[in-house]
């Protein structure tokens, strides 16, 4: 087991705020002496079925704490899952049935392996102790804090102030993620920098229950991919950590490769630091060769993509996406994208200008009208069979033509 120091170094990799760092190394001292290992948690409510890279910062720490040799808690919310995190809503959460929370819980137990050990991860469900409280437990579990501390929440804060409701039981949440701490005995929980207010929850019940308090560990909220929002499947910037590593979606290239590669410079070192495994020696390396511009930015991400489609897909999946993405992207050629390609077969003789351009682009609906067809191509935006066509007034000849119209909209025309 490394030294308390050497840990620390490496637990604070990314975080944004320890619960206090000296609570941290004296824990990790006390484990170190006596060689037992920390208990840490982390919580995950099931509310959808699909885990994200933005997911992932969580379970990157929680495979480190592994890796040094704690045990590490994946807690599934089984039972607060049915609730619903109120944390940054505006309004109050749909309560999802017991076998919609069950049925994601399932996926994520077979997602969270591509980061985790599982033979060093203990799985637990929240329902295990919370569905055994009584009515008298439940009483007096909110008889630990006030309507004030409560109203300190900005999101209820917020709502109270627009008089929008508040649930009686979204005021138990918190309540319910802090038991879930003492039910565990929990040393440190880790969270995102919005559930502060939860995880210090947590610390508070510990006291009230006569228990060490938990370190808090807040880890960042990673950007999506627009570089603004942090990673949200409802705002469509994620990367799916079961997506394929490639494919082609209406003659686009898509998937986790190239959505590594559309990341915006300046995350790159963000993404890196949060989701990559290499060391803090090469971190650093990274950091100060972008800052001095002698790392091509296009390059540092092309490993980064390599790195985390291997992690999920392998290394053969990892070698296709990249070569089809400099083939495609780069090279400017089709690759084999083209035997995914949506197909039009025109006859020719069937009406005058049936194998005019214009019309061919507004029948495969590369444009929305021939007007704008025309217009697109004046501008230099479309090539076919990889030259540009300037002239409008140009007639397909019989035979198999690849249509593009921008960067990435392709289309086979078949002239009869």
């Amino acid at each position: 087991m490394l030294t308390p120091k050497e840990q620390m170094e490496i637990i604070g990799r990314g975080a944004v705020e320890v619960i206090s760092e000296g609570e941290l190394l004296r824990k990790l001292q006390r484990s170190y002496s006596a060689n037992r290992p920390l208990v840490v948690k982390a919580g995950f409510d099931p509310t959808a079925p699909d885990i994200h890279l933005g997911h992932t910062v969580l379970l990157e720490k929680m495979r480190q704490f592994q890796e040094l040799g704690h045990e590490v808690v994946f807690l599934i919310g089984d039972f607060t899952g049915m609730i619903g995190d109120p944390t940054g809503k505006s309004e109050t959460r749909k309560v999802l049935t017991k076998e919609e929370v069950l049925k994601n819980a399932e996926t994520y137990k077979t997602q969270v392996y591509k980061v985790l050990d599982p033979y060093k991860t203990r799985v637990r469900f929240n329902s295990e102790w919370l569905e055994k409280m009584s009515a008298m437990e439940v009483a007096q579990l909110g008889a630990y804090e006030t309507v004030a501390r409560m109203l300190e929440r900005d999101d209820f804060k917020k709502r109270f102030k627009n008089q929008q409701p508040i649930g009686i039981l979204e005021f138990y949440y918190p309540l319910f993620q802090a038991y879930d701490s003492v039910a565990l005995q929990a040393d440190i929980e880790l969270g995102g920098t919005d559930q502060k207010f939860n995880l210090l929850m947590g610390r508070s019940i510990q006291r009230a229950k006569g228990m060490e308090e938990q370190v808090v560990l807040m880890m960042p909220l990673l950007e999506g991919l627009d570089g603004v929002n942090k990673m949200s499947k409802s705002l469509g910037n994620y990367i799916g950590i079961n997506e394929p590593a490639v494919e082609f979606v209406n003659g686009e290239l898509t998937g986790m490769f190239k959505k590594i590669m559309s990341v915006p410079d300046e995350l790159i070192e963000r993404y890196y630091e949060l989701l990559s495994r290499i060391s803090i020696a090469e971190l650093n390396d990274l950091r100060e060769g972008l800052e001095k511009e002698t790392r091509d930015p296009r390059d540092a991400k092309k490993t980064l993509a390599m790195e985390l489609v291997t992690r999920y897909h392998g290394p053969e999946a990892a070698q296709k996406a990249r070569e089809e993405y400099e083939t495609i992207i780069e090279q400017k050629s089709l690759g084999s994208l083209e035997a995914t390609l949506p197909v039009l077969v025109i006859s020719a003789s069937s009406e005058p200008k049936s194998a005019w351009l214009p019309h061919v682009m507004k029948e495969t609906g590369l444009a929305k009208s021939t007007g704008e067809a025309i217009r697109l191509i004046k501008q230099g935006g479309v090539k076919v069979n990889g030259a540009a066509a300037t002239v409008p007034d140009t007639n397909l000849p019989p035979g198999e033509h690849i249509v593009k119209v921008g960067k990435r909209r392709f289309y086979k025309v078949i002239i009869e």
